[in-house]
């Protein structure tokens, strides 16, 4: 079955042109071949109908990009993260990354010890039993014991995980990798050579800050955070 997008804009949104660029080129990406079905709003009473809750509105698989929350119809300009008039692109793909369905979802870094830990942990809480998650690094060292206290305080035991690289992935006798997520900010990071859908959500390592361990273990619930944050839209129920 084709997978369903829609844009629904008014015809004076400032941002109309934009959110349809990253559209474009955020389904390009992930899902080439897949049509945009563009509708103008008229008026409020479009908007009721519509149940559209300002312009730009994106759907994928019928679904507004902020889920059942979205805010009520209104024939008005919509704001997303820090009042910007488009959605930020990491949303647009975790939403069709989940429409796509992936098997198989892996998290790079360089040395699969803080960030990719930490994503390998969460989503593990928030996907379905049927969806296997890896992570690995191109250097990989051992689990950062600050990124097992950040998960712990938010419910998450990652004390049986360890750091891998991506050979040991594909002798796992999992299902073929089928979506990577990239993590690292300052480094290179490592690549995935196998056929798969690609998304890089680049955030700061939190084993490369200083200062007291307070200081240290705030990097690492920021980085969490964010890292809930993108995947909770990847993996929670629309």
């Amino acid at each position: 079955m084709p997978l369903s997008v829609q844009l629904l804009v008014t015809a004076d949104c400032p941002h109309a042109a934009s959110a349809e660029a990253l559209l474009r080129r955020t389904v390009d990406r992930l899902a080439p071949g897949t049509e945009i079905e563009r509708t103008l709003v008229h008026g409020a009473g479009d908007a009721g109908r519509l149940a559209f809750p300002g312009s730009p509105t994106i759907r994928i698989a019928g679904e507004d990009l902020l889920g059942p929350d979205a805010g009520a119809p209104a024939y008005a300009c919509r704001r997303y993260d820090d009042g910007a008039g488009v959605p930020p692109e990491w949303l647009l793909e975790a939403r069709l990354l989940r429409a796509l369905a992936p098997q198989h979802l892996l998290f790079l870094c360089v040395a699969n010890s803080a960030r990719s830990q930490m994503a390998e942990g969460i989503a593990r809480s928030l996907a379905s039993c049927s969806i296997w998650i890896s992570s690995a690094g191109s250097e990989p060292s051992r689990v950062n014991p600050f990124a097992i206290r950040a998960l712990e305080e938010i419910g998450i035991d990652a004390a049986g995980q360890r750091s891998k690289d991506m050979e040991e992935v594909r002798r796992t006798g999992a299902p073929d990798v089928d979506a990577v997520v990239t993590l690292c900010a300052e480094e290179v990071c490592p690549a995935w050579l196998g056929e798969a859908l690609r998304l890089h959500w680049p955030l700061p390592d939190p084993a490369a800050a200083s200062g007291s361990e307070d200081e240290i273990l705030e990097s690492f619930r920021s980085v969490r955070d964010e890292l809930r944050r993108r995947l909770g839209a990847l993996f929670a129920p629309g």
